[in-house]
């Protein structure tokens, strides 16, 4: 995920309580990141930590990109399964 600066179509208003502790900790990504304000400081936050909570959408192209990937292999190769001798040679046992 990359970091993009506010749009008017992407923002949404919220007022929040913060703790002293998190107002200190989003004033040093403020000024780790050369943000403008918190509220940049909270989304670069979020962007850095989310993805442990949330997963992230996955990108259109990026699916594009991976069924074309399986379809030439696919054409290229078949559904040719291997043997037990042939995964063994493969991985040199």
């Amino acid at each position: 995920m990359k970091y993009t600066s506010n749009t008017p179509a992407n923002l949404i208003d919220a007022r929040v309580k913060l703790t002293d502790y998190t107002n200190r900790v989003l004033g040093v990504i403020k000024a780790k990141y050369n943000l403008v304000d918190k509220s940049d400081a909270l989304n670069k936050f979020v962007e850095i930590y989310g993805v442990s909570e949330v997963e992230p959408e996955i990108d259109s192209k990026y699916l594009e990109r991976l069924n074309k990937l399986e379809s030439e292999h696919l054409k290229k190769y078949g559904l040719k399964k291997m043997s037990k001798q042939e995964l063994d040679k493969l991985f040199k046992k």
